[in-house]
């Protein structure tokens, strides 16, 4: 069974209306090309149309490419690394959608609540019946941007068909073989809530290891697992992510933008935010002035 959040990590908010609690949109590329571990209540749903990347979701890694599509539940913890020209579209909507049709059929959701132990987060391209869903998703994004009269109704039956195409199909289809245990989760959890609150104290690996009493070596493992990176480079990432945030406020100078996302050296600073971001700080200050 999933566990809930603790308040250690912040959950997302996704903002969607009020009267019919669902967007579809599409979005180019994960920038930077890799995104920091977050969850949130809204059910979302993501049809590759194009390129590659990885996905790490609760601990488990899933290569995917054109055509694939992912269910991420409510809390799951997940995070997306952009392989090549990556394009997909997502659909976000929020559990009380449907409150209505889970009086009648309890199991509509079950392709999110019951991803683990009877469906996978990731449904292959390759699989016969993936085109059917597909086409489901692009006449809900049809039906979105055109906003014609009675369009909320038709995207209702639209998500409900989809739904059902899995419950029916999808079942048990692949299993999970190397999903975290909820107790891994929630230590790796606190750590990263910790991590986010003090971004610029200067932790060790084995400070961090301390906080849920684990050697280094083990930290460091099941961390990896968990995250898909090493600790002290999910730590970089999440300061240059705290960084570029400062810079497009425009407010401080670059030294002191370093110094406050923890780092110390402004020269490695400098050399880690080009690796990762693909642009120096002064360079992303520029295109933010418009110089």
């Amino acid at each position: 069974m999933k566990s809930s959040f603790p308040s250690s990590i912040q959950r997302d908010h996704i903002e969607l209306p009020a009267l019919f609690p669902m967007s579809v949109s599409m979005t180019e590329g994960v920038s930077p090309s890799f995104q920091r571990l977050h969850w949130h209540r809204a059910l979302e749903i993501n049809w590759i149309t194009r390129g590659s990347g990885i996905y790490i979701i609760n601990g488990r890694e899933y290569p995917f490419e054109q055509g694939d599509l992912f269910l991420i539940d409510s809390d799951d913890l997940h995070r997306a690394y952009e392989g090549k020209d990556l394009e997909m579209v997502i659909v976000m909507f929020e559990p009380s959608l449907l409150v209505s049709e889970q009086r009648y059929d309890h199991e509509i959701l079950l392709p999110f609540r019951g991803t683990g132990p009877q469906f996978s987060n990731q449904i292959s391209h390759q699989h016969s019946r993936s085109s059917a869903l597909v086409q489901y998703i692009a006449d809900m994004r049809k039906e979105y941007e055109a906003t014609q009269r009675g369009y909320s109704s038709a995207l209702h039956g639209l998500l409900l068909l989809f739904l059902t195409e899995i419950n029916r199909y999808f079942l048990h289809e692949e299993g999970e073989k190397s999903r975290a245990n909820t107790k891994h989760l929630e230590q790796i959890r606190n750590v990263i809530g910790v991590m986010e609150a003090e971004l610029s104290y200067p932790w060790t690996l084995k400070e961090l290891a301390d906080r849920i009493h684990l050697s280094p070596s083990r930290f460091s493992a099941l961390f990896s697992q968990i995250v898909g990176t090493s600790p002290m480079n999910y730590l970089v990432q999440l300061r240059l992510e705290y960084a570029v945030e400062l810079l497009t406020q425009g407010e401080q100078s670059i030294l002191n933008i370093a110094e406050s996302s923890g780092f110390r050296n402004l020269s490695n600073f400098n050399r880690l935010f080009l690796q990762h971001v693909g642009v120096s700080p002064t360079g992303l200050l520029r295109k933010i002035r418009g110089n």
